[in-house]
């Protein structure tokens, strides 16, 4: 059962533009708050600057641009079903503009997230609940860093007078910005561990600061990176650290759904820093999991939907628990666990699909008489008789049954297999330490999930392993620019002819309400 953080208080939602331009609705927002702030609780503004994650994070914006723009994930369209204008498309094409959907939604929630941590700093909170605001906002400021290349922050009198534009941090002032409020806040934070790790916390912190280090060459000169040794040495004694906490162990054999099940908050043993949902309470978005990619006639039915491409499944081999295993949790209601059906349930839906009430095949909608089975070929642009079913479908997160309404499995944002998997990135790539420190690490996460040792270790299978132990957790974009691959061509996408998408450009509705942003170059 979930603890429940800090005191939930119902506010006046975040105000989505407000970052970003002055409005009637953003003065009087501010208004009603400055006239009654006297009566403001921050810990009912910390939880709004929580629960304005969830949008972004939970498969859907932030999601989306980091995954469907990979070789992990695809959104085809199906008929007239998932057509969208083309904003899902041209994702995965990289031939999106700065009016793409994609591009204003996700610049608009990160934004509001930065906003709404910044907000609770005003109204005296404690010495934890500033540490939690601030590392909320470095985490929003890091995205929003990695995908825009700029990050438009209010503070002082823009903060105060919605007139004055926010300021907008180049990258090294975002990097320098971001390093510097985690090294500040990281005692304040509690020494929270996976059953509580819905709360900002040390080890949180480390792995952001980690991640910075990691991407900080990236994100100065996202063409030709460099790695100094630095930040690499960095990236290790920070992984040192977090392992030293004594909180966390790789996932034991079986146990790797645990760490997105409806009770990963009770039975994780990796989880570092996860987004709150429970039933009944809050939270919000984790049933997209299941919505985006399940068939019409599953159970329950889906939007039918995302997919991954084949190249991506076949990265597994066949007894990689990764891939793909029934596995038994006791918020599976279905007859596939009471009656010992004990077909897949998470993981890569490849291939024939049953009912889980009667074990028998399922058929797929149209036509009704053909059997749902998922293809390893795919389209961008669906058709035929594949129309429903082309496609693998992943799903880590095991559906929640037990309730009705908003599931309880939290979002996993930061994990421990990515601590060791960096740490090893770093040796690699200039740290302190032993190739064969690098390949004990990576070999003591493959051994638990069931796969042979590698007998060496680079770059190139390192970022294999990577793609295999964090699929579809959002990381795949980032991961493919700071090894030089995201300009390559793969399944339905062709090589970039220009580098711009390296950064995705400031969405025009920005650019038209902050004279402090320019545009990103070639857009």
């Amino acid at each position: 059962m979930k603890l429940k953080p800090i005191i939930y208080i119902a506010l006046a939602g975040a105000v989505a533009t407000g970052m970003f331009s002055c409005t009637k609705l953003t003065e009087e927002f501010r208004s009603e708050l400055e006239e009654g702030n006297t009566d403001v609780d921050p810990a009912g503004l910390l939880i709004t600057a929580y629960n304005s994650l969830n949008t972004p994070y939970q498969q859907e914006q932030r999601w989306v641009m980091q995954e469907i723009s990979t070789d992990a994930a695809m959104a085809p369209t199906r008929g007239g079903d998932w057509d969208d204008n083309g904003m899902h498309r041209a994702i995965h094409l990289h031939t999106w503009n700065a009016d793409n959907g994609y591009m204003n939604n996700t610049f608009v929630s990160l934004g509001t997230a930065i906003y709404n941590a910044t907000n609770v700093l005003r109204y005296n909170p404690n010495p934890q609940q500033a540490a939690e605001a601030r590392f909320i906002r470095a985490l929003t400021m890091f995205d929003m860093l990695d995908l825009y290349g700029v990050v438009p922050i209010r503070e002082g009198e823009s903060l105060e007078d919605f007139r004055i534009a926010p300021r907008v941090l180049q990258p090294q002032e975002a990097i320098d910005y971001i390093k510097n409020e985690l090294e500040e806040i990281l005692t304040a934070l509690p020494n929270n561990g996976p059953t509580a790790a819905f709360v900002a916390n040390r080890n949180a912190a480390r792995v952001l600061l980690m991640k910075l280090h990691l991407n900080k060459g990236t994100f100065l000169n996202r063409q030709n990176p460099s790695f100094a040794a630095e930040d690499m040495n960095r990236v290790v004694a920070l992984a040192k650290e977090i392992t030293a906490s004594n909180l966390y162990t790789v996932s034991a054999a079986g146990k790797y759904f645990d760490n997105f099940a409806p009770n990963n908050d009770a039975i994780s043993t990796e989880n570092i820093y996860t987004l709150f949902n429970k039933n009944g309470e809050r939270g919000g978005n984790v049933d997209r999991t299941w919505n985006t990619i399940a068939h019409y006639n599953m159970r329950p039915g889906g939007w039918n939907g995302w997919c991954t491409l084949s190249d991506y499944y076949d990265k597994f081999s066949a007894n990689d628990e990764r891939r793909g295993i029934y596995y038994d949790y006791p918020a599976d209601t279905t007859s596939n666990r009471k009656l010992k059906y004990h077909r897949q349930n998470v993981g890569f839906f490849a291939g024939p699909q049953y009912n889980w009430t009667t074990n028998k095949p399922l058929m797929a909608r149209n036509p009704s008489n053909a059997p749902l089975s998922f293809t390893r070929e795919v389209t961008i642009r669906t058709s035929g008789a594949t129309l429903e079913t082309a496609g693998i479908r992943p799903m880590k997160y095991a559906f929640d049954y037990a309730v009705t309404g908003q599931r309880n499995n939290d979002w996993v944002v930061f994990r421990y297999a990515d601590v060791l998997l960096m740490q090893a990135e770093a040796i690699l790539r200039g740290a302190t330490g032993a190739a064969t420190d690098a390949l004990a690490l990576v070999n003591g996460i493959r051994k638990e999930r069931g796969v042979a040792n590698l007998t060496a270790l680079t770059l190139d299978n390192l970022l294999d392993e990577r793609a295999r132990e964090l699929y579809w957790e959002g990381w795949r974009r980032q991961d493919l620019i700071r090894y030089g691959k995201f300009l390559e061509a793969w399944q339905e996408k062709a090589a970039d002819p220009d580098p711009k998408t390296l950064v995705y450009p400031i969405p025009s509705q920005q650019l038209a309400v902050n004279p402090n942003l320019t545009q990103n170059p070639g857009y």
